[in-house]
């Protein structure tokens, strides 16, 4: 085989016309320099005049899109017109010639990449890869255009190694990756696809949404690997192996993952916690953001956002304060002095109430004398919310504030800690002041 390429070269060799070479060796350089500059200059000024536009505005797209296509663009025109001149000299342009199929896939390329990554929204990993991919994937397209893409086939195939009835090679593992991400990529959209039309459905509740969402995606994965599988060749049947060794694994060390991922599962489809309620778990309170596949995200009124094991939600007790109604009561206790007239003090209590835009007028608010402590009378004022996860705290401040300037107004007062100390008996020689 080797023999076979080095014959192919030589004879790819005689066929060159060295001084005809060497015009389109300087075209291409110049051609190269140009796009470098035209690149640098017009790109950063794309890149600063879309610095303050949304990310998902068509116009910052399109200016980025153009951003990405400026070098092969800019190196196809200066190449056009080198390949003119040659041509007007009567010098053979081979190596022009291949330049120009290169050139646009290359634009192309890059613009579908680039489009893909907007539409689908995969994350910062993919704007990371991008230009990786891109190489990769026009690196594809310029071996087959050069028609070398059979032969480095043929090589990297002939690297490999047999395991029972299925040969693993080079070029099979190549062939498995682009395979895989092709088909995740695909996937990666029709989940997409498919989540944002369960999201516009208003018949479907929020956590059989997310449900039906993991559900399907988990799917599409799936077939998207057992369909790479099957196109590099790959018999099925041997992964009854690997069903073993991945039962094995999740028996040693992937116990918390596997438990994590059927806990996930577990709490979309009973229902029991769904996007937007609002819980408290180990004394954290927030509401809920997103269902993940291992993790639920809770956010507090700090703007924090809390990364929950989804293990956790199923062996840990969990207050859901709108499990099946999003009304939530709230009690603030409040002590007056025994000098001072109860009755008065709940009707201030009531009319505070009505201060607050937030607490419900049905069920109507109660005050209640709830015992007689050591120090004063003990009352309670008991409202009811219907919009919990707008935050307990600052409805309970304003309640107090007019609490406060109530019982100021009537003259009533919160008693301090009292104690009596009697004194039995003096120690001799103690000297009591008159």
């Amino acid at each position: 085989m080797l023999e076979e390429y080095l014959s192919k070269v030589t004879d790819w060799l005689s066929r060159i016309n060295y001084a005809h070479l060497g015009g389109e060796v300087v075209v291409l350089a110049l051609a190269t320099m140009v796009a470098l500059v035209v690149h640098r200059k017009l790109g950063q000024f794309l890149l600063e005049s879309t610095s303050g536009i949304d990310r998902r505005h068509l116009k910052r797209i399109t200016l980025r899109s153009l951003q990405r296509i400026i070098f092969p663009l800019s190196m196809l025109l200066v190449a056009l017109v080198g390949k003119g001149i040659l041509q007007h000299l009567q010098m053979k342009v081979l190596l022009l010639k291949l330049v120009v199929p290169l050139m646009l896939s290359l634009a192309g390329i890059r613009l579908a990449v680039y489009v893909l990554r907007k539409g689908l929204q995969p994350g910062p990993a993919a704007k990371a890869w991008e230009t990786l991919i891109s190489t990769s994937i026009w690196l594809l397209v310029a071996l087959h255009l050069l028609g070398w893409l059979p032969d480095i086939a043929r090589a990297l195939d002939a690297f490999g190694y047999t395991f029972g009835s299925v040969r693993i090679s080079l070029f099979t593992v190549l062939q498995f990756a682009v395979a895989v991400g092709a088909l995740m990529v695909l996937a990666t959209w029709l989940s997409k696809a498919v989540e944002q039309g369960l999201s516009r459905s208003s018949h479907i509740s929020p956590g059989i949404k997310v449900g039906l969402a993991k559900t399907i995606k988990f799917g599409l994965y799936t077939l998207a690997g057992l369909l790479s599988l099957n196109a590099v060749g790959i018999d099925l049947s041997a992964l009854t192996v690997f069903g073993g060794a991945l039962g094995v694994g999740i028996g040693f060390g992937l116990q918390r993952i596997a438990s994590n991922f059927i806990s996930g599962f577990i709490l979309v489809f009973d229902g029991s916690i769904r996007p937007g309620d609002v819980i408290s778990i180990n004394q954290k309170f927030g509401w809920v953001q997103e269902l993940r596949a291992r993790y639920i995200v809770v956010r507090d009124r700090d703007g924090v956002e809390t990364l929950i094991p989804n293990e956790n939600l199923i062996t840990t007790e969990v207050i859901n304060w709108s499990y099946s109604d999003k009304q939530v009561r709230i009690k603030l206790p409040v002590q007056i002095s025994y000098d001072d007239d109860p009755e008065e003090a709940m009707e201030i209590l009531l009319k505070a109430s009505e201060c607050c835009e937030r607490v419900l007028k049905d069920p109507p608010a109660a005050a209640r004398l709830t015992g007689f402590g050591d120090s004063g009378i003990e009352l309670e004022l008991r409202v009811w919310i219907f919009d919990p996860e707008d935050g307990v705290g600052n409805v309970r401040s304003d309640l107090n504030v007019a609490i406060w300037k109530g019982f100021k107004a009537a003259g009533i007062t919160i008693p301090y800690p009292q104690r009596y100390l009697h004194v039995r008996a003096m120690p001799e020689g103690t000297v009591v002041a008159s």
